[in-house]
């Protein structure tokens, strides 16, 4: 779930299998309980309920911690409220972000995410700082074997895709917000695996960086990443291929 790159894939193929899926199941859990809440218990009546446990399904989470997460979040199960919170903020070299959490102590994780920020030369802002360099779009991925380019724009141009590209091995399809539904739904009937299908943020300019920058960003990424509370983390700044090697080389 969260922000989907060239360098965020390749980032998260690093680390503990173990711990990346722990991390993966919490924000899930929390996802679908938040949806249950505001839209009910009925994955066929609330998208963003059936999106969040397909996403579930396809990452192998055991059924019975679906469930729960839904019953907590209709109210059949005692469970934490969690509140849905937009940060941004600024980072090296001048790149804006934008992290989406879900919180139970909105105090807390504010303070947190500042803590954060500053420790890798950037600062939390406040609403709209970064927002405005950013659009609100549907984003589908899907594996880079599960389907080629063609057959991809195939699908879903005429349901309102925007855009298909290659982000390391996985393929990012946009949309505009309201047609995230039908352009999941195509890919789905065709038999091609999803890996997520949610709403989140692209950035209207991306901003190159490299050398000390591109440290710095990739190390606030993973800083804000490995959050609780963080669900998805967009920023606006893109690595060249041969910096990211350097990088990966390196890591």
């Amino acid at each position: 779930m969260s922000g989907h790159s060239k360098w965020a894939t390749i980032k998260h193929k690093k680390g503990a299998a173990d711990a990346k899926r722990g991390k993966l199941f919490s924000r899930l859990i929390k996802e679908i309980q938040v949806a249950a809440r505001m839209g009910g218990g009925d994955p066929n009546g609330n998208p963003r309920l059936r999106k969040a446990i397909s996403e579930a399904r396809a990452n192998q989470m055991p059924g019975d911690n679906i469930d729960r997460a839904v019953k907590r979040g209709t109210g059949e199960l005692e469970g934490t409220n969690y509140e849905e919170m937009i940060y941004e903020g600024t980072g090296a070299g001048g790149t804006l972000w934008i992290v989406q959490a879900l919180t139970d102590n909105r105090n807390r994780t504010v303070a947190e995410l500042r803590k954060v920020f500053e420790r890798h030369g950037g600062a939390l802002g406040g609403s709209s700082s970064a927002a405005w360099a950013f659009e609100r779009k549907g984003i589908v991925v899907t594996p880079k074997d599960a389907a080629d380019e063609d057959r991809l724009l195939e699908l879903t141009m005429d349901v309102g895709a925007e855009d298909v590209s290659l982000q390391a091995d996985q393929w990012q399809v946009l949309c505009e917000v309201s047609d995230l539904d039908a352009v999941t739904g195509a890919i789905e009937k065709a038999g091609i695996k999803i890996e997520s299908s949610a709403l989140g943020y692209v950035p209207k300019v991306k901003k190159p960086v490299s050398g000390r920058d591109a440290e710095r960003c990739l190390s606030l990424y993973d800083a804000l990443d490995d959050h609780d509370d963080t669900q998805a983390v967009f920023p606006d700044f893109d690595i060249p291929d041969d910096e990211l090697a350097r990088l990966g080389a390196n890591a």
